[in-house]
């Protein structure tokens, strides 16, 4: 087992495992929304080869990558141990992307129980190829705060947001975001990817929004903003989805 990422999340152990063990409430905080999300969720979480502990404190989903929970002053400790990969293999330039993809997921979950826990969000995403400049860089987010900090912007979008610098690390920046929820805070997260050979040579991005309660008008000023850059910065992208 390599890879270890954990999260303290201010919530109790039972409190995570539900949102571990019910599809509704994982669609919550993993990924983003999408056509085949609900099939995705079925089987990383809900295989026949994903395996419980008696007493909630471990789940090794579909893949054998391992969730562990541990009670800790300030919370849950949530840890995933990725499961072994051999590196000689077709999939082993696709590992660090998963790992990241874990590093992004966890903080979702952190976000949702410690934020919107019965919330239902609604989530903007764009993937961007890569080339000269991440987009971290060109969004203006590479001078922020130290994490927990609070922070204001004008984001290369042009929109103006403001929030707490809610993590941060060598290739993604989540931010919380007030104008993303009625009440409360959205989430902002911009991951820049690892080059993968063939694949995906130059790298690339991602970009997800979490909102939440926001009327139509609202959303579509936010997507229409976001499209606007990307139509701009990466022209051969697929729009916001």
């Amino acid at each position: 087992m390599t890879n270890n990422l954990s999260v303290v999340i201010n919530a109790d152990a039972p409190q995570v495992w539900t949102m571990l063990r019910e599809p509704s409430k994982v669609a919550q905080w993993h990924g983003w929304q999408a056509e085949d999300l609900d099939a995705e969720i079925k089987e990383i979480y809900f295989s026949s080869d994903v395996e419980e502990a008696p007493d909630h404190t471990s789940l090794t989903v579909h893949g054998g990558d391992i969730f562990e929970l541990r009670p800790v002053p300030q919370g849950t400790l949530v840890s995933v141990t990725r499961a072994a990969v051999d590196h000689n293999s077709e999939w082993a330039a696709w590992d660090e992307d998963i790992t990241q993809g874990w590093l992004t997921f966890l903080q979702q979950l952190r976000f949702t129980l410690e934020r919107h826990p019965h919330g239902k969000r609604h989530t903007l995403f764009l993937q961007l190829p890569g080339g000269p400049g991440s987009a971290i860089e060109k969004l203006g987010l590479t001078e922020l705060p130290a994490r927990g900090d609070n922070y204001q912007l004008t984001l290369a979008t042009g929109e103006e947001i403001s929030g707490k610098v809610w993590y941060r690390t060598n290739h993604q920046v989540g931010l919380t975001v007030h104008s993303y929820a009625d009440h409360g805070d959205g989430l902002l997260v911009v991951a820049d990817q690892l080059a993968i050979d063939d694949v995906r040579p130059d790298g690339g991005s991602l970009v997800i929004a979490s909102t939440y309660g926001l009327g139509a008008g609202r959303l579509d000023a936010i997507r229409t903003s976001w499209d606007a850059w990307r139509a701009e910065n990466y022209p051969t992208s697929e729009p916001v989805s």
